[in-house]
């Protein structure tokens, strides 16, 4: 292997062992020392290829559902498959806790509101039309923001019992807000 490859295999493990313990411990319980010995590597590797311990961690917890098929719903069900995506998707659950619990940390705090903006906000803007759509859009993803942390923050028990009629009464609450008053 040559030595850009081996470079290059060293960075991917170190990225994978960063990712998979922010997610389960994150950011402050997730010593540089842990993720080079998972990676199975010196954590000065870690310090050369990734600048720190900060620098890896906005790295690898970015979250994305472009890809999920929200477009693809009739807007008359749009909230309901919102919900239903957002609550479904297991990563958007670890990168969500992750960017929270880091938070504490100014660069965690914008990617949190960076999330925020691109994974809620602009897949619902991408949908509305009209002279409040982003207003429409800004308290719809609000919404679903508490949700997730009434959820996944607090842990509220009672509120994660029946998913399907969660998913079913969130999901019209966010289908009002996205909805333009006629």
């Amino acid at each position: 292997m040559s030595e850009r490859a081996s470079g290059q295999a060293t960075r991917e493990a170190i990225r994978e062992a960063a990712a998979r313990l922010f997610l389960e411990r994150g950011y402050t319980r997730t010593p540089v020392r842990d993720i080079a010995a998972a990676a199975g590597v010196n954590a000065a590797l870690v310090i050369r290829y990734f600048g720190g311990k900060e620098e890896l961690f906005l790295e690898t917890m970015r979250l994305n559902i472009d890809n999920e098929p929200l477009l693809d719903v009739p807007m008359e069900s749009f909230g309901r498959r919102f919900v239903d995506v957002v609550l479904s998707t297991e990563d958007i659950r670890g990168v969500y806790l992750a960017l929270v619990r880091g938070s504490a940390e100014r660069r965690i705090a914008e990617r949190l509101r960076h999330v925020h903006e691109t994974a809620l906000v602009a897949p619902l803007r991408a949908r509305l039309s009209g002279v409040d759509a982003d207003l429409r859009a800004r308290m719809a993803a609000a919404a679903v923001g508490g949700l997730l942390y009434s959820l996944w923050v607090v842990g509220d028990e009672d509120l994660a019992g029946d998913r399907e009629e969660l998913v079913t009464r969130y999901g019209a609450v966010v289908q009002r807000l996205v909805t333009p008053e006629a």
